[in-house]
């Protein structure tokens, strides 16, 4: 009973978008605002289980998510539009990318790992204008979507929409099944004590270069749905802002489970949306807004309502 309550703001989330197109959400544009939020929330699930369970703060996560993109693109370059081959590719070009990188920034922790990761997703970004066959700084249109066994479902948008749906979900419940076995068991006490673990027979780094890698891989696929989703790609999508945004992403809605994740993703993309149509200079308000949510929603919108609980107790 008591794990139904903690995925209940989960399965809440997932059962409004399983019937926004029936609730006055099936307009082209707000399918599409939809998409974006999926596919943003499992770049941010992914980097939550990263973060929450075992305790590594990447600002890399957007080069995964890069990779799982611009595999889509040299892959529509080369006419292979085909989605049981671009997938795979998309998500093994990012898992490769992570354990990489992850052999070298796991060996560290804390601001080290942060910076390093940093550096990383850096590389990635200039590597990516420097590819002048696929468009550069300037960015590669695709020719059309991945096709799904000959067809065009994915240019469908309320079709689109429940991949989306339907890759997010399994996303989350990866995580969630991860993080409750005998592995996520591990990954939390080599979080809260690596010594302590080691002392009791388990070596962190494979452990944590394994949910490294599986972030990374899960990442990617986000990366594949968004370059369709877009049909564009540029090296933005790898800049370390990105990554940032995943960040706090997963911060706003609080990192004390993966359905935070999902309510960050929508309360970003929300938020963004909204104010970027009542004022030219946005980004200042949403500046000033992201930093009174982190200073007064300590435990993110998923503590929300045991935060005013508490007040209400209180007072």
């Amino acid at each position: 009973m008591r794990t139904l309550a903690k995925e209940a703001p989960a399965l809440l989330v997932l059962g409004a978008l399983a019937a926004a197109p029936w609730l006055g959400f099936g307009e082209s544009w707000a399918l599409t605002l939809l998409a974006r939020a999926m596919i943003l929330a499992m770049a941010a699930v992914s980097l939550s289980f990263l973060v929450g369970g075992a305790g590594l703060v990447s600002l890399g996560h957007a080069a995964m998510l890069g990779f799982g993109a611009y595999a889509v693109v040299i892959l529509d370059d080369a006419q292979i539009v085909e989605a049981w081959v671009v997938l795979p590719v998309a998500i093994t070009a990012a898992a490769g990318f992570a354990l990489v990188t992850g052999a070298v920034a796991i060996r560290t922790s804390g601001v080290h790992f942060i910076m390093i990761t940093l550096a990383f997703g850096q590389m990635a970004y200039f590597t990516a204008t420097s590819l002048s066959g696929y468009g550069g700084d300037d960015g590669y249109t695709l020719y059309a979507r991945t096709e799904l066994g000959g067809s065009r479902i994915l240019s469908d948008r309320l079709s689109f929409h429940f991949i989306c749906l339907g890759a997010l979900t399994l996303t989350w419940l990866v995580c969630r099944m991860l993080l409750a076995s005998r592995f996520g068991r591990v990954l939390r006490a080599v979080r809260g004590n690596p010594l302590r673990a080691q002392a009791l027979g388990f070596s962190p780094y494979p452990y944590r270069l394994l949910a490294y890698v599986i972030a990374g891989g899960l990442a990617g696929a986000a990366g594949f749905l968004f370059a369709n989703a877009t049909e564009f790609v540029a090296p933005a999508y790898i800049a370390w802002q990105r990554s940032g945004e995943l960040l706090f992403m997963v911060i706003l809605g609080g990192i004390g489970g993966l359905h935070g994740a999902l309510l960050g993703a929508f309360g970003f993309v929300l938020l963004e949306e909204v104010l970027s149509h009542q004022w030219e200079h946005w980004r200042i308000a949403f500046g000033v807004l992201l930093i009174l949510a982190v200073l007064y929603l300590p435990g993110g919108l998923a503590g929300l309502p045991a935060q005013l609980a508490r007040r209400r107790g209180g007072g």
